[in-house]
């Protein structure tokens, strides 16, 4: 059987407990006559995972239980990192497609809870700015590093996420950046 093209999407779940992959493929007949669907997934930290794959359209739902990171006690929040998916169909070695992507939830969820402290904090208009501007970058960080794991930029990637971490734990450390420098040095 040809494939026109197999492709996948991971689509956003606003979940640190789960990933949403789902087959976004061209077939040549419908419903999709495949065998052997898998789908690999290197996990940071747990390594690779091979799974069976529904097609069709069909979003495959991924947990720290499905991945070997939490056994049926305890949901645990995915790791953040770099995950490589390789989507197959019989016979793996032929038909396959490969994907690079940069988890970033548990960060993104860190994220919003400091720019949702922003709003609550008592600050004067300039530091409240400095803390936008702040988050401002910390937030284009997180996406450059997205931007760098979808176009193979792995190494860039992981750079990009350690300095939108450390930002982000100096900014919610430090009372959430309330010392006006960066908004001063660069709006000034």
């Amino acid at each position: 059987m040809a494939y026109t093209k197999l492709d996948i999407l991971v689509v956003p779940t606003y979940n640190v407990n789960t990933l949403a992959i789902v087959d976004s493929s061209t077939y040549p007949n419908d419903p999709p006559s495949v065998s052997g669907a898998t789908i690999d997934i290197n996990v940071p930290t747990v390594g690779l995972v091979s799974l069976p794959f529904i097609v069709g359209g069909t979003t495959n739902i991924f947990t720290s239980f499905t991945l070997g990171i939490s056994t049926l006690d305890e949901l645990e929040a995915l790791p953040d990192g770099l995950y490589n998916l390789k989507y197959s169909v019989f016979p793996n070695n032929l038909n396959f497609v490969s994907k690079s992507i940069m988890r970033v939830d548990k960060l993104q969820e860190k994220f919003d809870q400091a720019f949702m402290q922003l709003d609550m904090m008592e600050c004067d208009g300039a530091i409240r700015t400095q803390s936008k501007v702040e988050l401002n970058t910390i937030y284009f960080f997180i996406q450059g590093s997205i931007a760098s794991a979808n176009n193979c930029s792995t190494v860039i990637s992981s750079k990009l996420y350690k300095k939108a971490e450390s930002m982000l734990n100096n900014f919610i450390k430090n009372n959430c950046g309330c010392s006006g420098n960066n908004y001063q040095r660069n709006f000034n």
